[in-house]
């Protein structure tokens, strides 16, 4: 039921509904090659698609939880093993991933409103990867910032945790 809703809901509010079924395969591909280059450019590539108009008369880019909320429907779309907003005892992580035998840490943040960096400092000082720990698989940080202004990716940091 959650992968047809975000299924739908990707579909409907992409960039190009056409072209879905092959961003899918790509992003499918790109994980399975743990390719974090490729990813950011498919990344930057969804979001670049997706109309301007679609930000007119409403200030939704100004807000983390839209780019989080397009992530997170995509990679559940897929089917994935995908969980938001993840609490533990050191706060709450905006996206974890399970795929392939590894661990997606994903924490998203507006550049407007948190200083160049913030996305990756947070994983690291509130050590989210440590409830992740005892799964023996290895552990990517991943910290994807947003420009409201050009409404895409300000920048996409990836560490081993």
């Amino acid at each position: 039921m959650k992968q047809s809703l975000n299924e739908h809901l990707l579909r409907a509010m992409g960039p190009d509904p056409s072209r879905q079924g092959a961003h899918d395969i790509r992003l499918y591909e790109l994980l399975m090659a743990s390719d974090f280059s490729g990813l950011e450019a498919l990344f930057r590539a969804f979001f670049a698609g997706i109309p301007y108009n679609w930000h007119v008369r409403n200030d939704i880019a100004n807000f983390e939880g839209y780019y989080a909320s397009v992530f997170y429907s995509w990679f559940a779309a897929l089917g994935l093993d995908v969980a938001a907003e993840d609490a533990g005892s050191r706060g709450r992580l905006d996206m974890v991933l399970r795929f392939n035998g590894q661990v997606y840490l994903f924490e998203f943040k507006v550049v407007e409103s948190a200083p160049t960096g913030a996305a990756m400092a947070q994983l690291k000082d509130r050590r989210y990867a440590d409830q992740y720990r005892d799964r023996g698989e290895p552990i990517h940080l991943i910290g994807v910032e947003f420009s409201s202004e050009a409404r895409n990716l300000a920048s996409f940091t990836v560490e081993r945790g």
